[in-house]
């Protein structure tokens, strides 16, 4: 019995993801990782019924509010920007279906990513939808039990054939929001959890020029509105320790050097001499430079930029790639950004 283990929320992505494995000759065992509340469990529950998919119902809460829920909530009060689907795939996620997948005996699983696993190396989906970044830091040993359906499709192909195939998520919205956080207030959700700093002080070029109402409402590259001196200005840094803000110009957000710490390489590290590659440094599609990349013995890697990125974050993820392929990566250190 050819069984991949799918992880299965009922929305469009899992549900073609399902119908395209049964066509390529896998048994579908469907996983719900249940991290959410019961609308969304119940939604899950019927959908893999109505397709005839056997579903588990993984209870994650507790995992969740330890790798993921916790973690970003540190962050955020260091004044960082962390993405929490990069602190949830290699910790949570990916983990959790592999486990179901040893308990059935089955080798691979699969999720509806926009990317392409490929003997044993992850590569970019298609443009407009690609989902690679969030997968940075996976291990090789995740990346080589992954199959990823979707990887060859945009998602309004993948709804078409949520049309064609009678599936019922054809109309179900995209998810937009972060999976604990559903109402996508997370200063609200944060002040639930941690005492949050009050007000301090806006400072442009050493001048203090307003005041913010409390650091985790902004990130770095983030527009305060207003104008000053006829000029707009942006977030340039986030010191927590001082509860300041740091404003810049739009021409002074823009970094050639950065270095991102704890670097998960998908490849063998670069320690002798710098690998020529090209960075994200947030979950975009248009902004791609070219680098050299060096990894340096305290587990971080030193990049190079050929031309500037905007407002590198501390906390956001620096992901490389060789051409398509993935081939790492780390968290923007507040430290070294030039």
């Amino acid at each position: 019995m050819n069984t991949v283990v799918l992880g299965f929320s009922g929305g469009v992505d899992s549900a073609v993801s399902a119908v395209l494995l049964q066509r390529a000759g896998f048994t579908v065992q469907g996983v719900y990782l249940d991290n959410a509340d019961k609308a969304a469990r119940s939604y899950a529950v019927d959908a893999a019924e109505r397709m005839g998919i056997p579903l588990s119902v993984v209870d994650v809460h507790a995992e969740l509010e330890e790798k993921v829920c916790r973690p970003f909530t540190a962050s955020y009060l260091r004044g960082e920007t962390p993405n929490p689907c990069i602190l949830c795939n290699p910790t949570l996620k990916f983990p959790a279906l592999l486990r179901e997948a040893d308990r059935l005996g089955a080798e691979l699983a699969a999720t509806g990513h926009y990317a392409r696993a490929e003997k044993g190396a992850l590569y970019k989906g298609r443009p407009a939808n690609d989902q690679s970044y969030m997968l940075c830091r996976l291990t090789g040993e995740q990346v080589s039990r992954l199959i990823l359906p979707l990887g060859a499709y945009e998602k309004t192909q993948v709804r078409a054939m949520a049309e064609e195939f009678g599936l019922p998520a054809a109309h179900k919205k995209d998810s937009m929001e972060i999976c604990f956080i559903p109402d996508r207030d997370y200063v609200n959700w944060l002040s639930e959890r941690a005492a949050l700093p009050g007000p301090g002080d806006f400072v442009f070029h050493g001048q203090v020029v307003g005041r913010h109402e409390g650091v985790v409402r902004w990130t770095v590259g983030q527009r305060v509105p207003g104008l000053h001196e006829g000029r707009k200005l942006y977030v340039s840094r986030i010191d927590a320790a001082e509860n300041r803000i740091e404003l810049a110009l739009w021409e002074e957000l823009f970094k050639t050097e950065l270095t991102a710490r704890d670097f998960n390489w998908l490849v063998e590290p670069p320690f002798v001499a710098p690998l020529c590659a090209s960075v994200r440094v947030r979950h975009t599609k248009w902004e791609e430079p070219r680098c050299s990349v060096l990894a340096l013995p305290d587990g971080s890697a030193r990049i190079s930029c050929e031309s500037p990125v905007r407002a590198p974050a501390p906390g956001q993820s620096a992901v490389l790639y060789a051409g398509e392929r993935l081939i790492g990566g780390g968290f923007i250190s507040e430290n070294e950004i030039q």
